[in-house]
């Protein structure tokens, strides 16, 4: 949440009803929330003493008892409207306890306070594996602003409320929480709570086929509340959870959690594999130790068993840059374009491609601006080997000595790259994947990081 953008169209409305002396400072530094909003917020307002608003914001005026808050939430939900659920939904002892420790939430320069205990809603209060969980809707405000998030609380099983801390949190208007905690040495657990109707299905496991395609375990289903153990593994296993309701997807994505372990050490790329993924080539060894363990990072895969070739390297806005490739055994590939340094990168693509002809693919990746999100119309395009000639929608593009072009391309313009060979053979065509929304997954999940429909 972004205090200052909603404070500009907003606020104007609320400070009207308001007698509050004239604020001295004429500005407001932006906030925001460390909690990421899954939804834009809109809220129209006329311009009136937006000053004396600000005052009352920041607390530099004091707000007024029985003042009006302007909410930035949505209404209750399929998910929050029903009934408590879990093992724990009858303990009334614990529920009460609870709802008295519960803490007013901390964000750097902002405290939103809970604004009546009596209306914090618990969704869900369980003992299962091992732990004591509850999901609780809190009813939130920071000066005008009203709002509600949806907090779980967790602990070791019968822990009393005293001892239940804050286990993360999301926006009050999500239909669908997970929690998780897997491990490399023991068994962990997944939590899925939807509405009661909805259908939860997860999987657990992966492949990455040679067609170019991510292939999930075979689904655990249950109705509106999964409560799933999750087997050791040395790396998070590619967790997925998709929940629908009649007919409608409500989430479709990996579960949100934490995975503890030693799953690092089986990624990180020997000294051989370096230099045979590097053939000719001059490069930073430490620094492209450093992608490609990145990659494996990413891809939730081993190096064991697995090949790696750097298809370029070069510079990218001054500095180093490389496209890697990362293959399991028998499966799919997935190329990785990297630019900075050790300590400092960006992950400027991952992108998973059918096993047959990978090596003879131009790759191209848009660019964001640098140091920030912000959306360019700059792309990079890389030749294959011994190909003579880039195209970027039939508009050839002139390669440097490094085998790389740079084109330009609308943000949300769809195109296709190809290449020319000089030796006769057929020329090769990838489509120019789009800027990717989300890259909590797996790269291959979503069309925008896979090419095969």
């Amino acid at each position: 949440m972004n205090t200052e953008t909603i404070l500009r169209d907003a606020l104007h409305s609320g400070a009207g009803a308001l007698d509050v002396p004239e604020d001295p400072w004429p500005a407001f530094t932006r906030r925001e929330r460390t909690h990421r909003r899954n939804r834009r917020i809109r809220v129209a307002g006329v311009a009136v003493a937006l000053a004396a608003a600000l005052g009352v914001q920041t607390g530099v005026v004091p707000l007024p008892a029985g003042a009006p808050g302007i909410a930035v939430a949505g209404r209750p939900t399929a998910l929050t409207s029903a009934p408590t659920r879990g093992n724990l939904a009858a303990d009334a002892g614990f529920l009460a306890a609870l709802r008295g420790e519960i803490k007013d939430i901390e964000d750097p320069g902002e405290t939103w306070r809970i604004t009546s205990r009596q209306k914090i809603k618990f969704v869900y209060a369980a003992d299962v594996g091992g732990h004591r969980l509850a999901l609780a809707l809190v009813p939130l405000r920071f000066g005008f602003l009203t709002d509600a998030a949806l907090v779980w609380y967790e602990g070791p099983a019968g822990a009393p409320a005293a001892e239940m801390t804050e286990g993360g949190r999301t926006d009050g208007g999500n239909t669908v929480v997970t929690w998780m905690d897997g491990y490399s040495d023991r068994t962990g657990l997944l939590v899925v709570v939807a509405p009661p109707a909805a259908t939860v299905a997860v999987s657990s496991g992966f492949t990455y086929t040679a067609a170019g395609r991510v292939e999930h375990g075979k689904p655990v289903r249950s109705a509106g509340l999964a409560e799933v153990p999750l087997a050791a593994s040395p790396m998070e296993p590619g967790v997925t959870v998709k929940v629908t309701d009649r007919g409608a997807i409500l989430h479709d994505g990996p579960a949100s959690g934490s995975w503890s372990g030693h799953g690092g050490d089986n990624q990180e790329p020997t000294d051989s594999m370096l230099t045979a993924a590097l053939g000719n080539r001059t490069f930073d060894r430490e620094l492209l130790r450093s992608w490609v363990s990145a990659a494996f990072l990413d891809a939730r895969l081993p190096v064991a068993g697995a090949s790696v070739r750097v298809g370029w390297t070069g510079t990218v806005n001054g500095q180093a840059a490389a496209l890697v490739t990362v293959q399991p055994a028998g499966g799919g590939v997935l190329a990785y374009a990297f630019h900075g340094a050790a300590d400092s990168y960006r992950e400027d693509l991952r992108l998973l491609l059918p096993a047959s002809g990978a090596a003879q693919r131009p790759i191209a990746w848009r660019m964001r601006a640098e140091g920030k999100d912000d959306r360019t119309d700059q792309v990079i395009v890389v030749a294959p080997p011994g190909a003579t000639r880039v195209s970027l929608d039939g508009t050839a593009l002139p390669l440097d000595a490094t085998g790389a072009a740079v084109g330009s391309l609308p943000p949300n313009a769809d195109a296709t790259v190809t290449a020319d060979f000089v030796d006769g053979t057929a020329p090769t065509s990838t489509p120019v994947p789009p800027f990717e929304t989300d890259s909590g997954g797996l790269p291959g999940d979503t069309p925008r990081t896979r090419i095969v429909p």
